[in-house]
């Protein structure tokens, strides 16, 4: 992990370094001297702009979710048949983990045993809840097919998609963010849709 130097520190710069040590250690697994050491500044700096650990940490989910739920208020996530939003929202949904992947990645690793933990679970279940409505949308409009129960169905496209933090890295392999988009959605649309 390389360390901040004390010149170019800002309070973004602060959060970001705590989400890597965040994602590296676990939230849990974090002490403020850990944060101080991997920042290149005193525990006394963190503490002129953080209350502690778990101020940072909500501002880490909060980034995460706001890009999550700012995707619900696109356009084409809230106009149109149901299945064309829904394919709009997977496929935002893949770019938004991959352009914030360590924020999403920790968002997609808190386990409820803080506050913040716990607050950021029941926003993450609210987003789910309001993907699975779009599914369901789908299916009464007779879009998808609906042999598959919605419940199992949004669990595995949520599965997949939140798989990708643990498999993709920026510039690896030569796969874009598109590529990956592109790929969730062919798999994920042709086995939801319904045939012709």
């Amino acid at each position: 992990m390389t360390t901040a130097k004390r010149d170019t520190y800002t309070p973004e710069t602060l959060l970001s370094v705590a989400v890597q040590v965040f994602n590296e250690r676990g939230y849990d697994g974090t002490s403020m001297e850990h944060l101080s050491r991997a920042a290149g500044i005193s525990k006394s700096s963190i503490y002129h702009h953080v209350t502690g650990k778990e101020e940072l940490l909500r501002r880490a989910v909060s980034r995460a979710l706001d890009e999550l739920f700012g995707i619900l208020d696109e356009e084409h996530a809230r106009v149109g048949r149901a299945v064309e939003r829904l394919e709009y929202v997977v496929r935002r949904m893949v770019e938004v983990l991959i352009s914030d992947l360590p924020y999403v990645t920790l968002l997609l690793r808190v386990r409820g045993n803080t506050g913040t933990e716990r607050w950021a679970l029941e926003r993450r279940r609210d987003f789910d809840h309001r993907v699975a409505d779009l599914l369901k949308a789908a299916a009464a409009e007779g879009d998808v097919r609906v042999d598959m129960e919605g419940r199992l169905a949004t669990r595995l496209v949520f599965g997949m998609i939140n798989s990708i933090v643990e498999w993709y890295r920026p510039g690896g392999g030569g796969t874009t963010a598109g590529d990956v988009a592109d790929a969730v959605v062919r798999l994920v649309f042709g086995g939801l849709r319904k045939a012709e």
